[in-house]
């Protein structure tokens, strides 16, 4: 009997390393992988205000680094600086049109991938499987 957690584990460990955000970016054709993962932590962050430090968070790498890597990301015009309106001190960072266009570029590639893998499915299956990856992630995140 196969054990589930290993059998996830293993699923988990060959998905990190074929199907990084760098893999899609690049075979989405996108040339400056790093602007990508900058409008990726923007656009998660949702309404909710994000600078410099935020994207440090997002992507688990330091200030200096995160700092780099906005700048590409402003110099490729994908993201904009903006005054905080509640705090003067802070910089927003908010996408711009052609930031959003690159997120639309690569979701629409990573969704064409995600259809190709599961296009054998019965969409019951495919339903199914949307709901419990949701519900594993939501636990992922929770502990």
């Amino acid at each position: 009997m196969v054990d589930p957690v290993a059998a996830v584990e293993a699923a988990m460990v060959e998905i990190r390393q074929r199907q990084t955000r760098r893999v899609f970016a690049r075979e989405a054709g996108v040339q400056d992988v790093s602007a990508q993962q900058v409008i990726d932590a923007v656009e998660a962050a949702g309404e909710e205000p994000i600078g410099v430090n935020g994207v440090a968070e997002a992507l688990g790498v330091d200030q200096p680094r995160a700092s780099k890597l906005v700048a590409a990301a402003v110099g490729a015009g994908l993201v904009r600086r903006e005054a905080d309106q509640q705090d003067g001190r802070r910089t927003n960072l908010v996408l711009t049109e052609a930031g959003r266009e690159r997120l639309e570029t690569v979701h629409s590639y990573r969704r064409r991938r995600f259809a190709t893998a599961m296009r054998d499915w019965p969409e019951t299956d495919q339903e199914r499987f949307a709901v419990l990856l949701t519900r594993f992630v939501a636990g992922l995140s929770r502990h």
